[in-house]
């Protein structure tokens, strides 16, 4: 029969249960920090109505948007608008003078969340249907709200997602800022698996942002990881004050290169929802 144990010694074994179970449960996913969405787009307006203007801007211009793109971006629901539960940003190829009097021979549509909500870190999502066709460039991206004071690069810049058309497996995600810009951005690729095409299915693009680190996903796939000590020496961290949203459907510019004979018109960006998370 085994001996009894003191008093004593239960009180500290009962002792030393409840703190191992304590920090247990602080470590648990239960207990760890939530995102809680803070705004979101569902796209769920009446199909042909135009993009909601008290959560979008949309840019105007034929102007090569410092890429030398081909498109001229219009206002028009032939461009963006809802469409079973979606947003389309549509590419057509047809005749267009701007009031600019610039003229090109594609149409499409640029939007932005600038004046109306800007977030400084969070997680930032959207499920995309991507078009494809050489000279297609479409982009889920982000730029510092302090642009018209300082400009870019100093502002920042994070592409959530960019494609070419011409690449249909692959995603890059990048950040841009002083001294890493333009071709130099800091960048890496997901490569969706066995031949599968962005334009075949929708997928979650997304960026989980947090003080000295930015997380880049497709899906559940985690695929790079930016911190200041990616950057060259001396190269700045821009990444500590509130950013503003864009979509955009470009066609051509110096990426991407332009349209060709394989390049079927019209092309759709189909953006089923953008969603904003903070940190509970």
């Amino acid at each position: 029969m085994p001996l009894p144990i003191p008093i004593g010694r239960l009180y500290l074994a009962a002792l030393l249960l409840a703190f191992v179970y304590d920090a247990s449960a602080a470590a648990s996913p239960d207990h760890a920090p939530k995102w809680v969405l803070a705004w979101s787009d569902e796209f769920n307006a009446a199909d042909g109505s135009p993009v909601d203007s008290q959560k979008w801007t949309q840019e105007t211009g034929g102007n090569g948007w410092g890429n030398n793109e081909l498109e001229y971006y219009t206002t028009s629901t032939r461009n963006a608008r809802h469409e079973h539960g979606a947003l389309v940003i549509e590419a057509i190829q047809e005749s267009h003078t701007g009031r600019d009097g610039v003229a090109r021979n594609y149409t499409s549509a640029r939007l932005k969340s600038q004046g109306k909500f800007s977030q400084t870190y969070g997680r930032f999502e959207a499920r995309i249907k991507l078009p494809r066709g050489k000279g297609m460039w479409p982009a889920f991206w982000m730029l510092g709200d302090d642009i018209t004071q300082i400009g870019w690069p100093k502002c920042g810049e994070i592409d959530i997602v960019e494609n070419l058309g011409s690449e249909p497996s692959i995603a890059h995600g990048t950040i841009h800022g002083p001294g890493y810009s333009g071709d130099h951005g800091v960048s890496s690729a997901f490569t969706l698996p066995h031949g599968k095409r962005f334009a075949d299915h929708f997928h979650v693009f997304a960026v989980e942002w947090e003080p000295q680190e930015i997380r880049f996903y497709v899906d559940k796939n985690l695929y790079a990881t930016r911190r200041p000590s990616d950057l060259a020496h001396g190269a700045k961290w821009v990444y500590d004050h509130p950013f503003f949203i864009l979509l955009n459907l470009a066609v051509g510019g110096s990426w991407p290169g332009n349209p060709d004979s394989t390049t079927k018109f019209p092309q759709k960006m189909l953006v089923d929802y953008v969603r904003v998370y903070r940190r509970e």
